[in-house]
């Protein structure tokens, strides 16, 4: 029996996908060349954009066309109101949290899915579905989660919706993973999580917390030649206790992923990102004085709802400004269960694609 996995979205889905590839190995299942020869299909999904669940649809009813004896499964970034819907077209449907108990459930007929689920969601949460090792894909780097879930809910993000609020794996647990990847000779490692600012080791008290500058120096200690990356980082929580651990970690890479989302303080206030353009700027001065070296990249979203043409040109502005050397920019869609799939989507599709050729073009004269 062959599995295969296809994977939208982040790096962690990314690091997701690298756990669950290792329990389907336990159960001896071998991994396919070509998803054509897999007998079982795993789609870890990203919901975060209405586009990556639209493509989802399509693939799985290509798949059910080509090949009629084959399973199913919908893991990842998943709604709860969208369970329902997906059960119509896959033979099961995982929160990712509950991947230790995949075993026991892929043993059943997938005749009563719902039933299944439920019964599946009594047993979620009894393992920690960190502790799988992971198989990982990439024999040089490695992408080790420090946390998962966000508390931040901006306004156009189901990530608190789908993965829950933050969590934080113990201290001692990431150390370990990173020095079992050291030692097998892996040279870049990425600590990970969808706001790795707001790190906490929930194994110490309040009073000797390791906070992520404690972590990020504890990885940076690890004896062994490795470069050291975190990704994703929030304006509001790059301290300035960061900043100067930063300083103090040689084995840091010089890349740094800083998402801005907008250059303009309406769009960011209606996004629900509570920080000012002005603030983002001071930011980005400090930590271009304390590290002279860095090379800045971005997220941007154009065409958010509301978004004038002045409040674009003020996005053109921060961008020149600042001078990315990279940027990340996505046209906004609505996505239903955000507060922001509320508001009126009144820039057309056009003009949402000219915003990101203009800020593409800016970007690549760098």
């Amino acid at each position: 029996m062959k599995y295969y996995v296809v994977t939208y979205g982040c790096q962690m889905n990314l690091s997701d996908s690298e756990r669950i590839a290792a329990v389907l190995g336990s159960m001896r299942y071998k991994p396919a060349e070509e998803i054509s020869e897999a007998d079982l299909i795993v789609i870890n999904a990203c919901s975060v954009r209405q586009p990556a669940i639209d493509r989802i649809y399509g693939l799985v009813e290509k798949l059910k066309k080509n090949k009629k004896e084959i399973t199913t499964i919908l893991a990842g970034c998943i709604l709860k109101k969208d369970e329902n819907k997906f059960s119509k077209i896959f033979d099961y449907v995982f929160n990712i949290k509950d991947l230790p108990n995949w075993p026991k459930i892929l043993k059943k007929p997938a005749i009563h899915k719902i039933h299944d689920r439920e019964n599946f969601a009594q047993l979620r949460n009894s393992n920690n579905y960190f502790d799988v090792t992971p198989k990982y894909s990439n024999k040089f780097s490695a992408n080790v989660p420090i946390m998962t879930g966000c508390n931040n809910f901006c306004s156009y993000c189901v990530v608190p919706h789908t993965r829950g609020r933050e969590i934080s794996r113990p201290a001692k647990e990431v150390i370990t993973e990173i020095k079992n990847l050291i030692k097998k000779g892996y040279k870049k490692i990425w600590l990970i999580g969808q706001n790795v600012n707001s790190y906490k080791d929930p194994s110490t008290g309040s009073g000797q917390a390791i906070n992520f500058p404690k972590l990020l120096k504890m990885v940076n200690d690890i004896s062994g030649e490795f470069v050291l990356n975190f990704t994703t980082s929030h304006p509001k929580d790059f301290s300035d206790e960061l900043i100067e651990t930063m300083v103090k970690c040689k084995k840091l890479s010089t890349d740094l992923n800083l998402p801005i989302q907008s250059g303009d303080d309406e769009v960011l206030k209606r996004m629900n990102r509570p920080y000012t353009v002005l603030q983002y700027k001071n930011l980005v001065k400090k930590i271009r004085k304390a590290l002279p070296n860095i090379r800045l990249s971005t997220d941007i979203i154009v065409g958010f709802p509301g978004e004038t043409k002045k409040q674009f040109n003020n996005t053109v502005k921060t961008l020149k400004e600042i001078g990315y050397g990279v940027a990340f920019i996505n046209k906004y869609s609505p996505r239903e269960g955000t507060a922001a799939a509320k508001m009126k989507d009144d820039v057309a599709w056009a003009e949402k694609k000219r915003r990101e050729k203009i800020l593409i073009n800016l970007v690549n004269k760098k």
